[in-house]
């Protein structure tokens, strides 16, 4: 069973969450911060949340500005934006009663989940799937258009079936974000999972992410997963994972 939730981005818009409730005994509370474009209903974020949720950690997953249910631009975000509201996101559930012991990223959610993390409130350990070490890494999705961007303020950008407005400001903000120095001060126990066959964000920045983080830190391979975790039944072998590493730090 999932609640619907709403709370507002920190650029005003409100954003939309499912909580996926814990079965049988509650171990803990989380929150999992999506991909790039991605969503709330995307395989990794539901698949993983859901089986985390029968192990008894409940888990936000929720939009990101305009993506998926969520109110506002897409181009109007930004890395920033998407750290600063996944601290919000753990605000709200610290507020209703349930504050989240665990943080898990994929992807560029990753990313954010690390640079997040230090402020998040009751956040005790993070978790992350296929992250890049480098944010800006993202770029190689929109190279086509970014010199456009650049040039003109903006310019629309055609992704998963769908079109979007790429801004200047989300691309300069993208470029100053130095993740390498968060990961290193990150004082919390940290969980990188990665394929060794992920053609979207190579394996090697699972190894500098591991590098740059203090102990307790580990390292985990998804042997035969995709970057989105598709393949059938690797979602929930991540969740399985997760799970089993976090329960100390519940």
């Amino acid at each position: 069973m999932s609640e619907k939730v709403r709370f507002p981005s920190v650029v005003g818009p409100e954003l939309a969450g499912a909580i996926d409730l814990p079965d049988g005994e509650i171990r803990g509370w989380g929150i999992f911060v999506h991909g790039f474009t991605l969503g709330k209903g995307s395989p990794a974020a539901s698949r993983v949340s859901k089986q985390l949720a029968r192990e008894g950690i409940g888990m936000l997953r929720f939009d990101n500005l305009g993506i998926g249910d969520s109110d506002g631009d897409w181009g109007d975000g930004s890395f920033t934006v998407k750290v600063q509201d996944t601290i919000r996101a753990a605000a709200m559930m610290a507020e209703r009663g349930t504050p989240a012991d665990l943080l898990v990223g994929h992807s560029w959610g990753g990313a954010a989940a690390l640079a997040a993390a230090a402020e998040a409130t009751g956040v005790r350990a993070v978790a992350t799937i296929g992250a890049p070490v480098d944010p800006s890494h993202v770029e190689r999705q929109y190279d086509a258009v970014v010199d456009r961007v650049l040039s003109e303020g903006s310019h629309e950008w055609f992704v998963g079936g769908r079109t979007l407005v790429l801004k200047r400001a989300f691309v300069e903000d993208v470029r100053r974000a130095h993740l390498r120095d968060r990961i290193g001060e990150l004082d919390l126990p940290l969980l990188v999972l990665h394929s060794p066959t992920d053609n979207t964000v190579d394996i090697a920045n699972a190894g500098e992410i591991f590098n740059e983080a203090r102990h307790p830190r580990s390292f985990v391979s998804l042997e035969g997963a995709d970057h989105l975790l598709t393949a059938r039944g690797q979602a929930q072998r991540a969740a399985h994972i997760i799970s089993a590493w976090a329960d100390q730090y519940m």
